[in-house]
């Protein structure tokens, strides 16, 4: 048995984490089970997916953090159907 170091910045070993961890696995699993693949086959191995949902992206969830903050602090502006329908262009 031996063990195996790679380098891998902070960002894509977080993120590579958390696509194993939706794939009920954790780094160590995902590499053993790629390089018996790989040993198997010959070949850089298979896909496996996890799927993304941008739901869950930094950006959204930063937008509803924000949304959530305007509409517990009270800067939320609300509309009726008919005045939005008053401010369309025509």
């Amino acid at each position: 048995m031996t063990t195996i170091s790679i380098r891998l910045k902070d960002d894509e070993k977080k993120e590579l984490e958390e696509m194993c961890a939706d794939m009920g696995m954790n780094i160590s699993t995902f590499y053993l089970i790629y390089t018996k693949k790989a040993l198997r086959d010959r070949r850089i191995p298979f896909d496996i997916e996890a799927p993304y949902d941008p739901f869950y992206s930094e950006m959204n969830q930063a937008y509803l953090r924000k949304a959530d903050h305007q509409v517990k602090t009270g800067h939320v502006i609300e509309k009726t159907m008919e005045e939005l329908e008053a401010m369309e262009v025509e």
